[in-house]
């Protein structure tokens, strides 16, 4: 969320598209003293016609336990909704019991196929390349988002507020279409996953997708 950006600086968003978790989201502060402000400051403050309700997160961020060492490296999750699934899970927000059985099924699947690989798989999971599969076709995760379909009197003003982007480039003579960079490919992961398919106007959804390297 833009408006949290004046409170201090943001390592990372968490926001899950499923049933429970829908209009929901974990902002992550590198410092508590940000988080606290940012508390006050906006507890109760309408977004989008509705009053914000903010409170601190029960469990630690991966972002936080990354940065004081404290991180273990969880399971192997093979999509970008079991990584946020699972990082929801550690702010203190538990998955249903559905998505526990999907992802628990999906590692005994990946565990069978690495005993028969020999370990090849867990092998090339150490590559720092991550690919998704959407849609029926596989995308390499890049922190620069490619972003369609964008009616013609969008500003940057617009997508940085919906983006919480490090760079926006509209496209000259091109009024359709935007690119969207962050700092980070686990953040334009996220931002991907919330806003494919997002109506910018009541006629337009917007189609999101990893720029080609």
């Amino acid at each position: 969320m833009s408006s949290c950006h004046s409170y201090g600086r943001i390592i990372d968003i968490v926001a899950l598209k499923t049933k429970k978790m829908r209009g929901q989201a974990f902002i992550v502060f590198k410092e508590i003293q940000s988080a606290t402000s940012a508390m006050r400051g906006l507890n109760g403050f309408n977004f989008y016609d509705k009053p914000m309700h903010i409170e601190y997160a029960k469990g630690k961020s991966e972002a936080i336990a990354k940065l004081d060492g404290t991180w273990k490296r969880p399971g192997i999750a093979t999509t970008t909704t079991n990584v946020t699934a699972s990082r929801a899970q550690a702010y203190g927000h538990p998955i249903s019991s559905p998505a526990q059985k999907r992802q628990r099924e999906e590692e005994d699947i990946s565990d069978t196929k690495r005993a028969a690989n020999g370990g090849k798989e867990e092998r090339e999971s150490e590559s720092p390349e991550i690919e998704v599969t959407v849609k029926g076709e596989m995308e390499l995760i890049n922190r620069i988002l490619y972003i369609q379909n964008l009616p013609p009197d969008v500003t940057d003003e617009m997508l940085s507020f919906l983006f919480q982007q490090y760079e926006v480039r509209l496209v000259p003579g091109k009024s359709d279409i935007a690119f969207v960079e962050y700092e980070a490919d686990h953040q334009a992961a996220v931002a991907k996953d919330v806003l494919d398919g997002f109506k910018i106007t009541h006629d337009k959804e917007m189609k999101v997708t990893f720029s080609k390297r």
